[in-house]
């Protein structure tokens, strides 16, 4: 395992609940659905931060098997949008 060959702890990231309800989408589309991950991040050793962070959202994210998912991620990016300083998407 890679962990195996480095010495340093891992980096954690804290996420409020609704960016990472909505990086989590995001991240599906981009991966699984859209097939633009190639032309989004061509280097694939950037992707395993990307596959780790996706697994984690996946595992610890309740909500994106709720059968209201879609309306929770529009509330979600409407709150973000607005703590943003709102505007377009």
């Amino acid at each position: 395992m890679y962990r195996d060959h480095v010495d340093e702890e891992p980096v954690l990231i804290e996420l409020t609940p609704d960016q990472a309800f909505v990086l989590s989408d995001w991240l599906y589309e981009v991966m699984m659905e859209s097939g633009k991950l190639d032309a989004i991040v061509p280097d694939r050793a950037v992707w395993s931060g990307i596959y780790a962070i996706s697994g984690t959202l996946e595992k610890k994210l309740a909500g994106i098997f709720a059968p209201d998912y879609e309306e929770r991620l529009a509330a979600a990016r409407g709150r973000l949008t607005e703590a943003m300083g709102g505007g377009e998407q």
